[in-house]
């Protein structure tokens, strides 16, 4: 990219990080202190847009990385937003619904001063969904004295949320995996499918790609893994996630070790849990020849010139997995103007703006002979760096 040494120097680094600790009031009367994060990677095209993560594991520099992230795949998919990430050091499976919603109120008001409708947006991610949403609008429009809808995507539709918002990045996965497949030259009739991770990315995809005509042959969620070589009735499997919360046990399938599931023989792998499942180890031993990144940064450097090496085709999680982000803008731009779009209208617009991400992506990584990853970021980094070179330095 012949990137200048001074714009390295200022895309490398997040321009805003807030680190909170804060008390929690437990149902037993104890109170526990919180540690929680927001981080705002680059906001030069537009207000910070990232998700809000609930998890034990959660660090700083994970915040950090999912922050810069985000600034990426806005930038790829060319909506005014700039890249940000918060996230919670809980593991909300301990909390209560009454302790989630004081531990969400509470750090919504510590990080009110970074959040609002035209400098950062908010939105759910892992352990986090719409109630979590509701919670946190809800109290910035309570410090506010009105309500401000604007002020966070993933919302409940009565509140404001978009229709088709909970299948976006699924939906965005789907779209993008079916192109793929035409890149290949393989009918999605004749493709088999594995899936890692059953959450709302996973199981949205695994229906969506099923209804397309793929064939689904594994999943697996934090309990286990399941195999059924003939195809799994994802609708059916749904039902039995609902009642018991896990894939585990499905009577129609067969226990799988949740290690074989990544490299199961199949057309598709989804990998769609957490970050670095795809090593080096792991890359060599696939089977399939496309792999879709479902989750953000589930294949690390080492495993993606593996990948390369032998020919298996990957598309990035910045382009896979930016339905979200897609939707949420259409969310924002809803609430912002008090006008709701049609969910069939939303869905449309989504798959276009996909298709068209990957069908860019693709042209300039066959012109510059680049995987679809390097051309991925060649793209976006570029439109920040021309960004920034535009705006230039204050004062």
């Amino acid at each position: 990219m012949n990137l200048d040494p001074a714009m390295r120097q200022v895309l490398r680094v997040p321009q805003r990080e807030l680190t909170v600790n804060f008390p929690v009031r437990m149902d037993n009367g104890t109170v526990r202190v919180v540690t929680g994060y927001r981080v705002q990677h680059n906001i030069t095209r537009g207000p910070a847009k990232g998700g809000l993560r609930y998890h034990p594991a959660v660090t700083l520099d994970e915040v950090r990385a999912l922050a810069m992230w985000m600034s990426w795949k806005t930038a790829l998919m060319d909506i005014p937003f700039g890249g940000a990430k918060g996230g919670v050091v809980c593991d909300p499976h301990e909390f209560s619904a009454k302790e989630l919603e004081t531990l969400t109120r509470r750090f919504a008001t510590e990080v009110s001063i970074l959040v609002g409708p035209h400098s950062d947006i908010p939105a759910p991610d892992m352990g986090t969904d719409a109630q979590t949403m509701a919670w946190f609008m809800d109290t910035v429009s309570m410090h506010a004295g009105y309500s401000m809808p604007a002020v966070i995507t993933g919302k409940p539709v009565v509140v404001g949320g978009s229709e088709g918002r909970r299948e976006a990045t699924g939906r965005g996965v789907t779209t993008v995996t079916l192109k793929a497949l035409q890149k290949l030259g393989i009918d999605p009739r004749d493709a088999t499918v594995a899936v890692q991770g059953f959450g709302n990315v996973g199981s949205v995809s695994a229906l969506l790609l099923a209804r397309a005509g793929c064939r689904v042959v594994g999943l697996s969620d934090v309990h286990g893994a399941i195999h059924a070589p003939r195809g799994l009735d994802i609708e059916d499997l749904l039902g039995y996630v609902a009642r018991v919360h896990t894939v585990s046990g499905y009577p129609h399938a067969e226990p799988l070790a949740a290690e074989e599931l990544l490299t199961s023989d199949v057309t598709i792998l989804v990998p769609a849990a957490l970050e670095n499942q795809v090593t080096a180890s792991v890359a060599q031993d696939l089977r399939c020849r496309l792999l879709v990144e479902g989750a953000n940064g589930p294949v690390t450097p080492e495993a993606d010139e593996v990948l390369q090496r032998r020919g298996i085709l990957l598309v990035p999680d910045i382009l896979a997995n930016a339905g979200g982000v897609v939707v949420s803008y259409f969310e924002w731009v809803q609430d912002l103007q008090a006008f709701f779009w049609e969910e069939a209208d939303i869905n449309d617009r989504l798959m276009s703006l996909m298709r068209r991400a990957f069908d860019t992506v693709d042209r300039l990584g066959r012109a510059q002979s680049m995987t679809l990853r390097q051309a991925a970021y060649r793209i976006a980094v570029a439109k920040v760096a021309e960004a920034t070179l535009v705006r230039g330095i204050y004062p």
